[in-house]
């Protein structure tokens, strides 16, 4: 019952986290446009968070080798909420740049803390449960992140503050656990090639859906005040597309085990080509159909990350599942920091489809990609189960590892 207890905690913990953090980056580039930042300025910004979440990453485990879960949980969430706090008292994109580097260094940092609580406390009886828990509550968070700024005036002092509350709050259920901190693990070592080396599509299938992901959430409220959205639209617009993406992971899971991962990753391209074409297209057809086009979107680039990373893992062997889901990480930390300022500097200089413009592009060339690979090697005989991977961390893999199917590939790499 204690356990129970403490993984609520932690849930809790990350629902709080989530509503903070995945509240600023909308309010952040609504906040902006009202204070008359350039669109390129507002792309920085989510290409700071992500700076800050690839520094997080890396710098966590040794940190909470150092001072223990707790401690180090309590000092990665005071850089966000002083992040966010800060914004209203200094008025300047750079400034703000490097807040935004705090709020990424917070989000990675504390997601490292709760996974590597939950990856020393699980047994194997309930950890597909858990799991599968940990993946609702942090979908749930960032579902309900996005409608938070329907009810946050942009560039309001208030409004931050709010976030930083919520920030703050999420250290109460963990802190204030009575459970036993378990003992740290160790930090695991990036080797940002070992993603190359063990499959090159799925290197490159990761970095497309950065660039998807990270340029919709990021320079999506640019995107939906350009082409007429309120701000209580936008949440909704902001919302579809998390929304969508839950709804695919099942039906491309059971796909992704049952044909040829390659396949179903080139298809998902193609698809997310095609609804990147409604998109644009919906500007016109009103706001429902903006939504609609928004869920389609989520539909079929959301899902790219777990499928590129399931391919990665059928060509690894048991012992490199944890440094190869970290190497997976980096490239998709790469691909989230450009992604931001490059789809809102090609908003400013060519308009709001542009940004629709970069994300067909990137699956064009992975689909063409796709098609080489499948040229030079044939598809593993043995594969690992499908695993709706978050992107949280360096070190998800030691709990996503155990996920996968007892057979852990031929480690061959191509």
């Amino acid at each position: 019952m204690r356990l129970l207890i403490s993984f609520t905690a932690l849930f809790l913990s990350v629902v709080l986290l989530q509503l903070s953090s995945g509240g600023l980056g909308p309010l952040d580039a609504l906040s902006g446009l009202e204070l008359n930042f350039t669109r390129a300025q507002i792309g920085i910004l989510g290409s700071a968070h992500f700076l800050g979440f690839f520094i997080g990453c890396w710098f966590a485990p040794r940190l909470m080798g150092s001072v223990g879960h707790s401690r180090a949980f309590a000092a990665f969430t005071a850089m966000g909420a002083i992040g966010m706090i800060a914004h209203m008292i200094i008025i300047d994109p750079w400034a703000w740049a490097a807040m935004r580097v705090a709020s990424g260094l917070c989000v990675a940092g504390c997601y490292t803390v709760v996974e590597a609580w939950l990856q020393a406390k699980l047994t194997n009886e309930m950890r597909g449960r858990t799991m599968g828990a940990y993946r609702v509550v942090d979908m749930t968070g960032s579902l309900l992140a996005q409608m938070v700024i329907s009810v946050l005036e942009p560039a309001s002092y208030v409004s931050y503050n709010i976030l930083a509350i919520l920030c703050c709050a999420a250290l109460l259920p963990l802190t204030l656990t009575r459970t036993k901190q378990p003992e740290t693990p160790e930090a695991p070592r990036l080797r940002p090639m070992m993603a190359v080396t063990k499959s090159p599509l799925a290197a490159a299938g990761v970095i497309v859906a950065a660039l998807s992901s990270a340029s919709f959430r990021m320079v999506g409220p640019v995107y939906g005040q350009e082409v007429g959205l309120s701000t209580n639209q936008i949440a909704w617009f902001l919302a579809a597309f998390v929304l969508g993406g839950a709804v695919a992971q099942f039906p491309v899971g059971w796909l992704a085990d049952k044909f040829d991962r390659r396949w179903v990753l080139i298809w998902l391209s193609v698809a997310a080509i095609a609804s990147s074409i409604i998109t644009v297209g919906a500007q016109s057809a009103g706001h429902i159909a903006v939504m609609g086009s928004a869920f389609l979107f989520g539909v079929t680039t959301f899902p790219i990350y777990s499928v590129a990373a399931a391919h990665a893992h059928d060509f690894a062997a048991a012992s490199e599942r944890v440094e190869l889901s970290a190497a997976l990480m980096f490239h998709f930390a790469l691909g989230a920091i450009a992604a931001p300022f490059v789809a809102s500097t090609l908003i400013e200089w060519y308009g709001p489809p542009a940004m629709f413009t970069l994300i067909a592009a990137g699956h064009l060339v992975l689909v063409l990609f796709g098609l080489t690979r499948m040229r030079a090697r044939p598809a593993p005989e043995a594969r690992t189960r499908y695993v709706w991977s978050p992107r949280t961390s360096f070190t998800i893999g030691r709990l996503t590892g155990r996920a996968r199917s007892d057979d852990d590939g031929n480690g061959n790499g191509g």
